[in-house]
């Protein structure tokens, strides 16, 4: 089976829009449950529904894999699980390591869906000796001594980091340094990486604070319809929303 380290998507070189790579796990997720429940074809319209977009959206998308589906009928399946499984690199073995197993590096390690998606714990390393040996999910904790190692054992191009902010970017170097290309980080802060290093950014926090501002704008709607205060809570409504360039909140979170 390949590994991670001998071969690298090919979206780019085949100009697929980064927001169209974006959205292709939404249609495989749908897509997957699909199969799971035998269903043979589905309907741009189906799929879109099922995956969150527009279908319009869905056929430009799937206009970039070559796949157009048949009308009256629509698309296979199988065929296109297949296809952006494909090309989402998950027809063969990705080795990850995961730095960092406090509680979120731990879960991380417990989650199932890694090997069903294409996805190998290749090692959990940790920088706390007193976790050095402790199996996690059936894996022994590695020490951070052994990082490059590892990685160079396990030909690893993805890591992820669960570490406290203050030691992930060290981690980030050290991983990059190593040879590791992709980076996942749970790290409540920014990682400065070489080109040619892609990294995403999973921060909880700041997804809560956006749905508390939207939380915020439903509830000053709310308070200006007439149930809620007629024209006087509008008025006091549009004050606090505006900011000094009149649409912007003068606040956001940070």
């Amino acid at each position: 089976m390949a590994t991670g380290r001998t071969h690298r998507p090919a979206t780019r070189s085949r100009g697929i829009p980064e927001a169209t790579v974006a959205r292709l796990p939404l249609y495989l997720r749908a897509l997957t449950a699909l199969s799971e429940r035998s269903v043979p074809t589905v309907s741009s319209e189906e799929l879109a529904a099922a995956a969150g977009v527009n279908s319009a959206k869905l056929r430009k998308d799937f206009s970039y894999l070559g796949s157009y589906g048949t009308r009256g009928v629509g698309y296979d399946v199988e065929y296109l699980v297949y296809q952006i499984s494909r090309e989402l690199g998950l027809t063969q073995d990705w080795p990850v390591v995961i730095v960092g197993i406090g509680n979120l590096g731990a879960a991380l390690a417990n989650y199932g869906g890694f090997a069903s998606r294409g996805f190998r714990v290749a090692a959990l390393i940790d920088a706390d000796p007193a976790l050095t040996g402790r199996a996690v999910a059936g894996i022994p904790v590695r020490h951070t001594d052994d990082l490059e190692k590892i990685i160079q054992d396990n030909g690893v191009s993805i890591g992820v980091i669960a570490t406290p902010a203050g030691a992930a970017q060290q981690v980030c170097d050290r991983l990059v340094a190593a040879g590791v290309t992709s980076i996942l980080n749970f790290a409540p802060t920014v990682l400065s990486v070489p080109d040619g290093v892609d990294v995403r950014k999973v921060d909880l926090s700041i997804e809560l604070q956006i749905l508390a501002f939207h939380e915020q704008r439903k509830a000053g709607e709310e308070a200006a319809t007439p149930d809620g205060g007629g024209p006087a809570a509008v008025t006091r409504k549009e004050s606090a929303d505006k900011g000094p360039d009149g649409d912007v909140p003068a606040v956001m979170p940070a």
